[in-house]
């Protein structure tokens, strides 16, 4: 896992061998956040990473500025290689771990977030419950972004605030934005 931009660029972090999580590819990381720089002011900027796995997204996003990163991951080994990674960068404030379930914090959620990036495990029988929520509980602020990652089984065109879709090799990335009041 590589840090592509940013304040950390080029830091690497290797997760153990026995880890479960597929991270963002670091051509599919460095692709998207190329388009979302045009659109996205990092400094104003509070994040949600939902289903963080490696951390790699969470850990990008503070490399590039932004003012809090709420990270949500509930498997204990991918939290704690986060929480380590955290240690070692010596981030304080800015990325805030949340050890607890994607579905119960979406439901409990009241806040809202400029930009939020969800990378659920493709085989996951509830996938598209993911953007339903993040709609339903209106999670993204006016003007906000909303990014999901998937594998080219998925069509999410027709959702709602649907925008783009980006695909970098294997990985896709729908993009789903709140028009600015």
């Amino acid at each position: 896992m590589r840090i592509v931009s940013g304040k950390y660029k080029g830091r690497r972090f290797d997760p153990p061998k026995n880890f479960k999580a597929r991270p963002t590819t670091d051509f599919a990381k460095e692709n998207l956040f190329n388009v979302l720089n045009n659109s996205i002011d990092w400094e104003n900027t509070v994040a949600l990473d939902l289903f963080g796995g490696t951390g790699g997204i969470s850990f990008e996003l503070v490399s590039r500025g932004c003012l809090r990163v709420v990270c949500v991951e509930k498997n204990f080994n991918h939290a704690s290689f986060i929480e380590k990674t955290k240690e070692e960068l010596k981030i304080k404030s800015e990325l805030l771990l949340l050890k607890t379930d994607v579905f119960g914090y979406l439901e409990r959620c009241k806040e809202q977030f400029g930009l939020i990036f969800a990378d659920p495990p493709y085989d996951m029988k509830n996938f598209a419950d993911v953007p339903r929520l993040v709609f339903e509980k209106n999670l993204m602020k006016p003007g906000g972004a909303f990014i999901l990652e998937h594998s080219k089984d998925h069509d999410f065109s027709d959702s709602p605030l649907f925008r783009d879709k980006r695909v970098y090799g294997s990985v896709n990335f729908s993009i789903f934005e709140k028009e600015p009041l």
